[in-house]
């Protein structure tokens, strides 16, 4: 199971490279040919790592990089402005965390208002888990077996003597 999920993180990796790329090339297709230059294959090297580290904001469950919400297609465009501009990554991300939040990244700080996302699984496990033995033991409660009153007794024997009576 691990080897099928490094194969999965290097095709996605070999994926997003392949995008980056692809977005580098058209967009300088765009440009007239005089102002066309080479992409720069450490700048986007970077935007790529960069964009994997951000959560898309309209889909949630994927990176800037997988996404193809138009909100990603900005931000992957940011990011390759803020490279041009000489930004490192951590001047890129906290850019990117006083506009959008700590829930743009994808591994967000641990601070007060993110607890939530960092141990908000956890507790709904534990919940899930409880609630799971609450409900046994009340099964168990349930089905155990109490002795009969006096009166049940005596009914159940008429019963019983009853449908001998109908068979015969």
């Amino acid at each position: 199971m691990a080897a099928g999920a490094a194969v999965a993180q290097i095709m996605r990796v070999m994926i997003i490279r392949w995008m980056m790329m692809s977005l580098a090339l058209l967009s300088g297709a765009a440009l007239s040919a005089e102002t066309v230059a080479k992409p720069d294959a450490v700048a986007v090297h970077r935007a790529a790592g960069l964009a994997e580290k951000l959560r898309c904001l309209v889909c949630q469950n994927q990176s800037i990089a997988e996404s193809s919400a138009e909100l990603a297609v900005d931000l992957r465009r940011e990011i390759g402005e803020q490279i041009k501009a000489g930004r490192s990554d951590e001047e890129i991300l906290d850019f990117m965390v006083a506009r959008y939040g700590d829930f743009v990244l994808y591994r967000p700080p641990l601070k007060s208002h993110t607890a939530l996302l960092w141990f908000g699984p956890a507790l709904l496990a534990m919940a899930a888990l409880a609630a799971f033995a609450r409900a046994l033991r009340n099964r168990r409660r349930r089905l155990r077996e109490t002795p009969l009153t006096s009166a049940e007794q005596a009914e159940a024997e008429t019963l019983l003597a009853q449908s001998a009576d109908t068979r015969l």
